[in-house]
C-alpha cells in the first residue's frame, strides 16, 4: 500500500481575509462568472465585500443561496444554477454542509472550487469529499473528488462573530482526529485516500490534537468577547487545517462512523456534526479498551469546552434497545471507517460500546460534580 497525502492547492487565513478573496483567485487564474453558493448570514455580513473584492479583480459573479442540507436534491439545483449562470468557478461561503454542496456542484461539473468557511465548526473545508445526507438530515453517502479544493480561504473576523457553539463543535471534530489517524496507523488500515499514512499525516493529526489541549480555553474567551486573537488564529487551524489534513490523509476509525449511527436517530438531528463525532470518540475509546487515564482526559477536555460524552447529551437520555441497536447497524455499515480497527467491529460490539462509554462518561461527570478538582 502506498503512502499518500493530499492538502488544498492554496490556503489563506487571517482576519479580514474576505477582502482578499478575489484578487487571490485571479492570482491563481480562476476567473469569472463565479457562482457562489453560500449560507444566509454569509450573505447578510459579506455581500458587500464580495462586491469589492471581485470589482477590484474585475470578475463577475451571482449568489446562489444555501438550502440548508447537502442532499442530492440540492446539490442538482446547484449544478442547474451554475450551468444556467455559465458559471467558470464555485465558491461556496457558509458552514461544513454549504461547503460540501459547493464541491459537489464544482466537480459535477469539473471546475475550480474555493471554500470559504464562515465557521470554524467541522474540517470539511480543506477535503476532497462531500457527506450526503437525505433532506430530513439522515446520513446517506460520501462522494469522493479527484482533487482537493483549490483556495480555502478563512476570515477569522468572520468566525469570531459566529456563536461559540460552532467553534465547540469544530473541537469535538478536531479532538477525534489523532485518536482515529493513531488507530489507521497502528491497524496498517487505509486513510481516506485509500493509501498509507504518510509521517507527515500523522503528525499534523497529532499537532491537532496538542494544539486543542494549549488553545481551546483562551480561543472561547475570544469568541466570547468577539475579537480575534493568537490562540482563536491557532485553533481556528487546528480545527480547519490540521484537522483536515489529519483525518483525510490520516484515517477515520469508529468515531465518524457512530456519529453516522446517530443520524438514524431524529432527536440528534439539532445537534451538529463535531458534537456527535466526540461522543462517538467516546465510543472508539470504550470499543479499543484504551487505557483510563486517556479516557478521563478526553472526557475532561470536553467537560471543560462544552462537548458532550453522553447519551443524553446528543438527545438519547430515554433511547430503547431498537433505537441503539439501529445506531449500531448503520455504524458498521459497510464501507464505514468503522471497519479500519484492527479487530472485527460488529453491531453487537458498537451497542455494547455505546452503552459501556455513556456509563464511563456519566460517572465521570458524576464525580466531577463531587470534586470539581477532577474536572
Amino acid at each position: 500500500m502506498l503512502k499518500v497525502f493530499c492538502a488544498p492547492a492554496r490556503y489563506l487565513q487571517g482576519k479580514n481575509a474576505t477582502a482578499e478573496l478575489g484578487p487571490q483567485m485571479k492570482r491563481l487564474g480562476l476567473g469569472g462568472p463565479a457562482l457562489i453558493i453560500a449560507g444566509a448570514s454569509a450573505i447578510r455580513l459579506l455581500t458587500p465585500t464580495w462586491d469589492e473584492t471581485f470589482r477590484q479583480a474585475g470578475t463577475a459573479f451571482s449568489v446562489r443561496r444555501f438550502g440548508g442540507e447537502c442532499s442530492e436534491e440540492e446539490i442538482d439545483a446547484g449544478i442547474t444554477e451554475a450551468r444556467a449562470k455559465g458559471a467558470r468557478a464555485v465558491v461556496g461561503a457558509g458552514g461544513g454542509k454549504c461547503l460540501d454542496t459547493a464541491r459537489a456542484v464544482a466537480a459535477a461539473l469539473e471546475l475550480p472550487v474555493v471554500n470559504c468557511p464562515t465557521l470554524a465548526s467541522s474540517d470539511a473545508p480543506c477535503s476532497a469529499l462531500s457527506v450526503v445526507y437525505t433532506e430530513a438530515g439522515v446520513f446517506k453517502k460520501l462522494l469522493f473528488y479527484r482533487r482537493n479544493p483549490d483556495l480555502v480561504l478563512v476570515d477569522t473576523a468572520v468566525i469570531a462573530s459566529a456563536p461559540a457553539r460552532y467553534l465547540v463543535s469544530g473541537l469535538g471534530d478536531a479532538l477525534a482526529t489523532w485518536f482515529e489517524a493513531r488507530t489507521v496507523i497502528e491497524a496498517r488500515q487505509p486513510n481516506q485516500l485509500g493509501g498509507a499514512t504518510t509521517l507527515t499525516g500523522g503528525a499534523l493529526a497529532r499537532l491537532c490534537y496538542e494544539t486543542l489541549i494549549a488553545d481551546s480555553a483562551d480561543a472561547l474567551a475570544a469568541v466570547e468577547r468577539k475579537v480575534v486573537t493568537p490562540a482563536l488564529e491557532r485553533i481556528v487551524e487546528a480545527n480547519t487545517l490540521l484537522s483536515g489534513l489529519g483525518f483525510e490523509s490520516g484515517g477515520l476509525a469508529i468515531a465518524h462512523s457512530v456519529h453516522n449511527g446517530l443520524t438514524t436517530a431524529p432527536p440528534t438531528h439539532r445537534f451538529l456534526h463535531g458534537e456527535k463525532v466526540s461522543f462517538g470518540l467516546i465510543v472508539q475509546l470504550a470499543v479499543e479498551g484504551r487505557p483510563s487515564a486517556e479516557m478521563q482526559d478526553v472526557l475532561r477536555f470536553c467537560n471543560r469546552v462544552g462537548l458532550p460524552t453522553t447519551l443524553a447529551q446528543v438527545g438519547l437520555g430515554d433511547a430503547d434497545a431498537a433505537t441503539i441497536r439501529k445506531i449500531a447497524e448503520r455504524t458498521v455499515a459497510e464501507g464505514e471507517t468503522a471497519h479500519h480497527e484492527p479487530f472485527p467491529v460488529t453491531a453487537d460490539l458498537i451497542a455494547d460500546g455505546i452503552a459501556a462509554a455513556d456509563e464511563v462518561a456519566r460517572r465521570w461527570r458524576a464525580a466531577a460534580l463531587t470534586d470539581p478538582a477532577t474536572s
